[in-house]
């Protein structure tokens, strides 16, 4: 079990994490099929949009999409994973803002972790009036810095193993970003582990295309924001930037770097927590997201 994490957490999270398909809403935009998750108790409260890793999808949310019954929580796979349609070359904020439209949410608290955090400041930059205030984690923008020998690593390994067409290689480079750098798989709770694990797979089987050749193609990269880290003086959003105590350096370092640079910024670090600490620490997440909440919406 990881260290600071209870029975009981670990059991809620168990038993909340892999909840899928029967809890899923489906919409049909302009141009892609979005899967979501809408708890709406109908108070008029500000909405929290929570935004998904890349490789993952909507039910890393599990611990979060019942802890804030007093507002509106909307969890969305974003193109390319979960049950939504495949990836393509559209910004992944733009799909925040149409889904916005489509739910009729003119304003929202927008939280993510890794590439949803990445998106949820892209948001912010490109859509300033959608976003009333940003929760990312483990990340500073979408124009991610790696310099980190570690990590730099890792991505050489996971290019390879897209490169050969290796799943089980792509899987093992993807699932070392859970423990981190400093720990091993055996400081992972094994249910956090299992279920990130079940999400990357659902991801391969659904959204990887295998060519003629037998060769999987790697699906389409969205296209990018530009300019993000020296924009980031334009954010009027308040911005909590949240980072595991044993992430990656790389990641707690953008964290720190997102944190100083936007002008309402700060910073919350979760101790014995890496790349996902709303699934490590469920409680203590919550927490600083409901604090965070209070003082913007």
């Amino acid at each position: 079990m990881t260290p600071g994490l209870s029975v009981r957490e670990s059991y809620d999270t168990l038993v909340v994490m892999l909840r899928h398909a029967e809890d899923l809403q489906r919409l049909q935009l302009a141009d892609q099929h979005v899967a979501f998750v809408d708890r709406d108790p109908g108070t008029g409260a500000m909405p929290l949009v929570l935004l998904h890793g890349g490789a993952i999808d909507h039910r890393m949310w599990g611990p979060q999409l019942d802890a804030f019954p007093e507002r509106r929580v909307v969890a969305p796979d974003a193109r390319g994973h979960g049950w939504s349609s495949a990836a393509t070359e559209a910004r992944l904020c733009d799909d925040v803002v149409a889904l916005l439209d489509a739910l009729e949410i003119e304003r929202a608290v927008l939280a993510g972790i890794s590439m949803g955090g990445g998106t949820a400041v892209d948001t912010a930059l490109e859509h300033p009036d959608r976003a009333a205030g940003v929760v990312a984690g483990g990340v500073g923008t979408s124009e991610p810095v790696f310099e980190d020998p570690w990590a730099l690593d890792l991505f050489a390994q996971w290019q390879r193993a897209e490169a050969a067409g290796d799943a089980q290689a792509w899987m093992a480079a993807f699932m070392a970003f859970v423990p981190g750098p400093h720990r091993t798989r055996e400081d992972v709770d094994p249910e956090v582990w299992d279920a990130v694990e079940a999400m990357a797979w659902h991801t391969l089987k659904e959204h990887v295309v295998v060519g003629p050749d037998g060769i999987p193609v790697p699906p389409a990269r969205p296209t990018g924001v530009n300019d993000t880290w020296a924009r980031l003086l334009r954010v009027a959003a308040p911005v909590l930037a949240v980072v595991g105590a044993v992430d990656g350096d790389d990641h707690r370092k953008m964290a720190e770097r997102l944190a100083a640079l936007v002008p309402q910024g700060e910073l919350a670090v979760v101790d014995a927590a890496a790349h996902y600490p709303n699934l490590e620490r469920p409680e203590e997440f919550n927490r600083l997201v409901r604090d965070f909440l209070a003082k913007v919406a």
